[in-house]
């Protein structure tokens, strides 16, 4: 194009010559036109190759002022076009009007409504939950949960929200299952266990005792727990169901509000939390729980992964079926956008000015110049097109009216 715009630029100037040459003769009236088109075509030629020129490199290499723009100006350029994408592409109310237009919840929600696509998006997110767990050792694992789990419970009271716990419990009678539990396996084993009470019993005998006196207490005592333990195993509204509603309830209020009780609790918690066999099986239990969840992620036909495509279809299908929750999903993306373009549109732009700021001043302007520059030399062609036509109508006018 350069080499176009040049060769028109030479034959003005060839013709303007010629007829320049031809005008000291009898040349016809029409050489004159002919010579002030290609005058004027020549002048608009010049004008718009300097003017093109002057924005890439000096023209002829003199140091004319205001020439060699983009080169000098590198910085000011992409300072200006930073501002400008920050002004008119990262303003808020242009990026909300954006999205709410896209309707990113209704397309992402057909999208995702696809097995395969709930598949790929499975695929991704297993790629990256094995890539974080192939970097974690198991002692890694054991030190994690170490700090997360078990630093963290050894500084928080355990009385207060066991007994909040525990009082919620009773209230509710969430506990007389453990009570029945508790009497029948009492009576099955006191059952199972006749002989064995009966020595016991016999056993706390002063040695004077006879022997089958001994013996006689020990089936009494028997015969009296095994007649109270069938009793609470009957009858829900025991006294013994109503004393052990009792302490509970008292036991939770301590829980709350004794500071002895509180530090009894919180003792027995630190020493267990402290032993180093339970400190071991958390840790085991983290390195088996990491084995597990890569065997998982490895394996497509894993009963997680298969619920994790399942409840992303679903999801999906959610979106195209829920307007109210497709308006909170555009809404939640709308305002994370726009939180993070409002706080973060200056570092985003940062991006523009920084890489124009490392870019060479010659080789930008020829990178520049490479990639709008046909459009440019069309300028010159033109220039001395329009030129010449202009120069052809002032010839006219000056006849007319000489």
């Amino acid at each position: 194009m350069k080499a176009i715009a040049g060769a028109l630029l030479v034959v003005a100037a060839i013709t303007y010559v010629i007829t320049l040459r031809s005008a000291h003769g009898s040349a016809p009236g029409w050489v004159a036109y002919l010579r002030a088109a290609a005058e004027a075509g020549m002048v608009g030629g010049l004008a718009d190759w300097f003017a093109v020129t002057a924005l890439f490199r000096r023209p002829l290499g003199l140091p004319i002022p205001h020439t060699a723009i983009i080169p000098t100006r590198k910085d000011a350029i992409g300072q200006s076009l930073g501002e400008f994408v920050g002004t008119n592409f990262l303003a808020e109310e242009v990026i909300r009007d954006r999205l709410r237009r896209a309707d990113l919840a209704g397309r992402a929600g057909a999208w995702l409504a696809h097995p395969e696509h709930a598949g790929r998006v499975t695929t991704e997110l297993a790629n990256v939950v094995r890539g974080g767990l192939g970097l974690l050792r198991d002692e890694d694992v054991q030190a994690v949960l170490d700090q997360a789990i078990t630093q963290r419970l050894l500084a928080i009271p355990a009385g207060p929200p066991l007994g909040r716990l525990l009082g919620e419990v009773v209230a509710d009678g969430a506990h007389r299952g453990l009570v029945d539990l508790t009497a029948d396996n009492v009576h099955t084993w006191l059952l199972d266990n006749r002989d064995a009470v009966v020595g016991v019993v016999a056993e706390q005998a002063p040695s004077w005792s006879p022997r089958f006196i001994d013996e006689a207490i020990g089936e009494r005592v028997y015969s009296e727990v095994l007649r109270v333990v069938g009793e609470v195993r009957a009858d829900p509204n025991h006294a013994l169901r109503g004393s052990i509603d009792t302490y509970l309830t008292k036991f939770a209020a301590d829980l709350r509000t004794d500071p002895a009780t509180q530090e009894r609790v919180d003792g027995l918690k630190n020493r267990l939390l402290q032993h180093p066999e339970v400190r071991a099986a958390v840790g085991e239990a983290g390195g088996t729980l990491r084995r597990l969840l890569l065997e998982a992620v490895d394996d497509p036909t894993s009963e997680l992964r298969v619920r994790v495509v399942s409840g992303l279809a679903a999801f999906g299908q959610r979106l195209v079926d829920d307007a109210e929750l497709a308006g909170k999903v555009n809404g939640w993306a709308e305002d994370v956008v726009a939180h993070v373009t409002t706080n973060y549109s200056a570092e985003l732009t940062t991006v523009i000015t920084d890489t124009v700021e490392r870019w060479d001043g010659v080789e930008t302007a020829r990178k520049i110049e490479l990639q709008v520059g046909s459009d440019l030399q069309f300028i010159r062609i033109n220039g001395t097109v329009v030129g010449a036509l202009a120069g052809l109508a002032i010839q006219a006018v000056t006849q007319v009216i000489s």
